[in-house]
């Protein structure tokens, strides 16, 4: 797992418990079972141990010693247990050096325990399975999270062997040293697969719960690049269209005709048109109306002098569909503005083979001179310098959006073709309302919008 992940877990971990999430309470839950298991063993040991030094049975001074060693051995093996839990997450390295201790410790302490039921009662000798499962216990509670499945097997049946063969010191007979063997073997490998088996759930909420952050922080993302190609495309024709209002309306104003008023009143016009689409587009409700779009396109390029001809085939589109569509309609006619000096534009809407095609074709493409005074305010826009292909990287990220797919050809003839593909479905009329509706009365065949000259 990522470091990011360890960071927002180690954040998650401190606070108040009522200030804590489900998860982060479930890891201290987890944690915390684990933990207790290991004191609780240790506390066994050590009271056994005080109650053989109570009794007489064992010495106050050893009785010390193995005492110390016992919570030596406790706090080594929950240290190693921590290490282990941390590593299993993907929070920590590997502790080999506090392996090593934890498995001397845990050998030393079995053999104080077969020691002290040597010496002892018949009654400790009785306990020896529960008190070497005691010892066994804390080591086996971090081990099993650090090594693979087949070696914790097989590190069981080392233990099964070890304990039938050190109880043969204490004259046990053949069938409680069996039972003894087993029963610490059964012990140590319920605490390793249990554990694991939880770290295991632990660590699949924690990726569950970090997979949710990632795709919260996708979404984020994709609502930038959504708000940035949204303003692009909104914002994009209206300044070509209020750089060329304006440079009309000082050609106008230079000669002292009237029409300059008009001209800045349309720039006004879209001005406050823009701060309402603006508006719309960071509240994601900005959609695109086909019809409006080839209008508007239409519009702006004859105001430019660019004799634009549009082409409707009879249709019905899908209401994503006919968006779409209106968007690359609206760039289109922006590049056309911006790029070149064209003097025609053909703009054509058709279905065929049960794909909608949008053409966009004009003249006068390819990079041009610094224009005269006396130049068209189209080609006076297009001189503004722009990084290429943002707009049309946009348009091809709409279209894959819908499955289709964006082409662009500059010929040797100084001709620019941008074509759209978008693949309907199989019906051909797809759902939601489209323009095929509105002509539906037309008659058939393909309806020329316009096609006069500025």
């Amino acid at each position: 797992m990522e470091q990011w992940g360890s960071a927002v877990r180690v954040k998650g971990l401190s606070g108040r418990w009522s200030e804590r999430s489900r998860l982060v309470k479930v890891d201290l839950y987890t944690r915390g079972t684990i933990y207790l298991v290991i004191w609780s063993a240790v506390s066994v040991v050590a009271a056994l141990l005080v109650l053989q030094s109570a009794t007489g049975t064992l010495s106050p001074l050893p009785a010390l010693a193995a005492v110390a060693l016992t919570l030596a051995h406790g706090l080594v093996c929950a240290r190693l247990a921590r290490r282990a839990m941390d590593t299993y997450l993907g929070q920590d390295e590997v502790p080999r050096g506090l392996l090593g201790w934890a498995t001397a410790l845990t050998c030393a302490e079995s053999f104080v325990a077969l020691l002290l039921v040597r010496s002892g009662t018949p009654e400790a000798l009785e306990a020896l399975p529960g008190l070497l499962s005691c010892v066994v216990l804390p080591l086996s509670a971090g081990y099993a999270l650090l090594v693979r499945n087949r070696v914790t097997a097989l590190a069981h049946l080392g233990v099964l062997a070890a304990v039938f063969a050190l109880t043969s010191l204490t004259g046990m007979g053949l069938g409680q040293r069996i039972f003894t063997a087993v029963f610490v073997t059964f012990a140590s490998a319920w605490l390793a697969w249990t554990g694991r088996a939880s770290l295991w759930v632990l660590a699949v909420m924690w990726e569950l719960r970090e997979a949710r952050d990632v795709q919260a922080r996708l979404a984020v993302a994709e609502e930038r690049l959504r708000f940035g190609r949204d303003l692009h495309d909104v914002l994009g024709r209206n300044l070509a269209v209020v750089a060329l209002k304006s440079e009309l309306a000082v050609q106008l104003a230079r000669r002292g005709r009237p029409e300059a008023v008009d001209q800045m009143l349309e720039v006004q016009q879209i001005a406050q048109d823009s701060q309402r689409e603006v508006r719309e587009v960071v509240r994601g409700y900005r959609e695109a109306d086909l019809r409006a779009e080839l209008e508007g396109a239409r519009s702006v390029l004859e105001a430019a002098g660019i004799t634009c001809t549009v082409v409707l085939g009879r249709l019905e589109l899908p209401g994503e569909v006919e968006s779409t569509l209106g968007w690359v309609v609206r760039e289109a006619a922006t590049n056309v503005l911006r790029h070149g000096d064209p003097r025609r534009c053909t703009i054509s809407v058709g279905e065929v083979d049960g794909t909608a095609l949008l053409v966009v074709e004009n003249d006068g493409a390819g990079p041009h001179p610094a224009p005269a005074a006396s130049a068209t305010p189209a080609a006076s826009a297009a001189s503004a310098p722009e990084r290429p292909g943002t707009g049309l990287a946009g348009l091809r990220e709409r279209l894959s959006a819908v499955g289709g797919e964006l082409e662009t050809d500059s010929g040797r003839t100084g001709r620019f073709r941008l074509l759209a593909r978008i693949p309907l479905d199989p019906t051909g009329t797809g759902t939601g309302g489209g323009i095929g509706r509105e002509r539906a009365a037309d008659g058939g065949g393909n309806t020329t919008i316009g096609g006069g000259t500025g």
